[in-house]
């Protein structure tokens, strides 16, 4: 797998994704100190543009995005865009995790397991 593979992006988001990494939800901070220093093995950016979009996380190395998705994501319109959204992105070699927000909030280290094995059952 190359080392640094990057998906192209509208460079029009790199500001936003500043933004998002200054003002991270309580969830994003939790995760973030959790696979941040490589401790997963692998090293994890925060705020990621990629395409038209912006992961919450991502390894370039492994082409792994990490979603927390929060109630802004339980809605109709939320839910189908998210769909679209990775349909396109896993079709430009992007896989993803989803965690609930509450799952990160209430037991951080079951989410960093599922990561890890994750890892485990997906390297190459």
């Amino acid at each position: 797998m190359h080392r640094n593979y990057h998906i192209p992006y509208d460079p029009s988001l790199k500001e936003k994704a500043r933004d998002l990494r200054k003002n991270q939800t309580y969830s994003e901070k939790i995760l973030w100190n959790a696979i941040r220093r490589r401790e997963l093995g692998y090293e994890f950016h925060r705020q990621v543009p990629m395409l038209n979009y912006i992961a919450d996380f991502y390894c370039h190395e492994l082409r792994l995005a990490i979603e927390i998705d929060g109630i802004s994501h339980d809605t109709d319109h939320a839910k189908l865009y998210d769909k679209e959204r990775q349909y396109l992105l896993e079709n430009a070699g992007v896989r993803f995790l989803r965690f609930r927000d509450e799952l990160v909030k209430e037991d951080p280290d079951r989410v960093v397991n599922e990561i890890e094995a994750w890892i485990k059952a997906n390297k190459k």
